[in-house]
């Protein structure tokens, strides 16, 4: 039966107004659960805090490339020009890095190779190619090196990876990277523990 206000009766409401349903959702205050619904992604807004998403998410990805050939005719390291800077979110968080060290060149030498490194700061995380380039002519042999390292940097500050590298061994001659502008590569994904 349908109310009719026509200014002849009074209603009376309580104290406080009329209450709503205890299944209505109303404003932003209530909270609910969705059971058996779906939300569009048009109607998402925001983003989800990195602490909520599981062990395994990658919580963000960072990469670099460096395509400048640079030599080195000693066994100290050098820079190869190839880095990246990542910023944790979270201490306890694990960087993945994965490098690929294009155009690796002995000079033309026999026995002559290269020996790389993953540089954290200037802490070397992992030495990933000693190997020597057997050749028979002074054109020399160009490679690639890949490698992967999961690391833990414990830090929630601007940390940059780098590769380094220098001769394998005292054989005279010079070893390179990136020769004839070949593209080395390095990419860095956050991963939540």
């Amino acid at each position: 039966m349908p109310l009719i206000l026509d200014g002849s009766t009074g209603v009376t409401f309580p104290a406080g107004g009329v209450g709503n349903p205890a299944s209505a959702v109303v404003g932003l205050t209530d909270t609910q659960t969705l059971t058996n619904k779906s939300v569009v992604a048009t109607q998402l807004t925001g983003t989800v805090a990195a602490a909520r998403l599981p062990a395994g998410a990658v919580l963000q990805v960072v990469s670099a490339t460096y395509s400048t050939q640079v030599t080195n005719s000693t066994q100290t390291n050098a820079d190869t020009g190839l880095t990246a800077t990542i910023t944790p979110s979270s201490a306890t968080s694990k960087i993945l890095c994965i490098v690929n060290m294009a155009g690796l060149y002995n000079g033309g030498n026999n026995g002559l190779g290269h020996q790389l490194q993953l540089i954290r700061g200037a802490t070397n995380i992992g030495t990933f190619a000693r190997y020597t380039n057997y050749i028979t002519s002074a054109l020399g042999l160009i490679n690639h090196a890949g490698y992967n390292f999961l690391d833990s940097p414990s830090t929630t500050s601007a940390t940059t990876y780098k590769v380094q590298f220098c001769k394998s061994d005292g054989t005279a001659g010079t070893v390179g990277v990136q020769q004839n502008s070949d593209v080395s590569a390095i990419t860095l994904m956050e991963i939540a523990v």
